[in-house]
């Protein structure tokens, strides 16, 4: 196994050398993106580094520096030039949502990985398969808002890119090889038009893992210490995790502690956590506390559709025959039809291929390739 070649990068900080790099692009007709933010240590993330490869350049561009980089707005929406991503969607919402960047023509090697039957899908492993490169995943965690960077973060932030125009090649070959290239484009295409939820005064609790197992009363408390939490976040810029954790505030709802003294009881929080958190927390318990019951916030629920006789045998064979093909091909069954999918058919049992494409979530390539399959499974033919 070879070790990762130190890539030979070029960082970017000044708005004319953004302009010049932007202006190359327009000869490209691929390029390697990767991004590194810092939802890891601040209240707001944002993106603080940007990097670019193309087969000649290596650049790191640092937005900290040159925030404006609405010179790359044009490259990323040409249709001609291919951006290569690995793991894209936390990169196309951020980039979207930071510099308004949307991001056409997508190949995601990790869904190429995905459709090409590799389970391990991180980039250090999918390199490692297809490349036998070794990457040092050393500074994943770092804090890339630091100013200034060592050498040795900049050297890996430019890595990962180095190898994905190769990467991109070698998936694309062997997925022509199985006929689902078509099938990875689509996703990709679809896969670039996620956007980041902008806030909108919702309840803090409905983003909550297992807010859904508390009653009125207990929401009202567990929405009351979360909106304590995130006041505590934001004036510290920190993430809301590193004020107090979730198991925490699931023992502070569940115990309702109306002093410091019982709240120390608990023992989830530390002195210090106490003494900076605690009398607020109270606060928030007996607001909540106080509340009437008609005032007391209901967790949605999705009404709960009654399957009509039939349904659950179709989903069985549905679910059979996925498995068996996901088995022939050598693919997660999930990428073939995915639970929700396969209850959608079964409940509408389309008769002929067309009425598969009356269904939202069902995917063109879906239907090309296993259309005439599933009409024959539900209706016994």
């Amino acid at each position: 196994m070879k070790d990762k070649q130190s890539p030979v990068h070029e960082l970017i900080e000044t708005p004319s050398d953004l302009e010049n790099f932007a202006r190359s692009l327009r000869r490209r007709r691929v390029i390697a993106v990767d991004m590194e933010a810092d939802s890891m240590y601040h209240y707001k993330e944002k993106v603080c580094l940007l990097q670019i490869a193309t087969r000649e350049q290596n650049v790191i561009i640092d937005p900290l520096k040159v925030p404006d980089l609405s010179c790359l707005v044009p490259a990323f929406a040409r249709r001609d030039l291919q951006k290569i991503f690995h793991g894209a969607d936390y990169d196309i919402r951020s980039l979207h949502r930071d510099f308004g960047i949307a991001v056409h023509n997508l190949f995601d090697t990790q869904i190429a990985s995905r459709f090409s039957g590799i389970r391990e899908t991180g980039l250090e492993s999918v390199v490692q398969h297809y490349l036998n490169v070794s990457l040092d995943k050393k500074y994943q965690r770092k804090d890339w808002s630091q100013r200034p960077l060592s050498p040795e973060m900049l050297e890996y932030a430019s890595g990962d890119t180095a190898w994905l125009i190769p990467l991109a090649r070698i998936l694309e070959k062997n997925l022509k090889k199985m006929n689902r290239l078509e099938w990875v484009r689509e996703e990709c295409e679809l896969l670039s038009r996620v956007r980041t939820n902008e806030e909108n005064g919702a309840p803090l609790f409905l983003k909550f893992k297992g807010a859904g197992q508390f009653r009125p009363r207990n929401l009202a408390i567990l929405e009351k210490i979360l909106q304590v939490r995130r006041e505590f976040a934001e004036k510290k810029d920190r993430p809301a995790f590193k004020i107090f954790g979730n198991n925490a505030v699931t023992e502070i709802v569940n115990a309702r502690p109306l002093s410091i003294r019982q709240l120390e009881k608990i023992g989830t929080l530390s002195q210090k956590q106490i003494g900076m958190y605690g009398e607020s927390l109270i606060r928030a318990v007996k607001d909540a506390l106080a509340l009437r019951s008609e005032d007391l916030p209901v967790f949605p629920r999705k009404s709960t559709q009654v399957l009509s006789p039939g349904v659950p045998d179709r989903i069985k064979k549905l679910r059979e025959w996925r498995n068996r093909r996901a088995e022939e091909l050598g693919m997660d069954p999930a990428l073939i039809c995915n639970k929700s999918l396969m209850t959608t058919i079964a409940m509408q049992k389309p008769r002929h291929t067309d009425a598969l494409k009356n269904m939202e979530e069902i995917r063109q390539w879906q239907i090309a390739a296993f259309g005439e399959e599933i009409v024959r499974v539900l209706n016994g033919k």
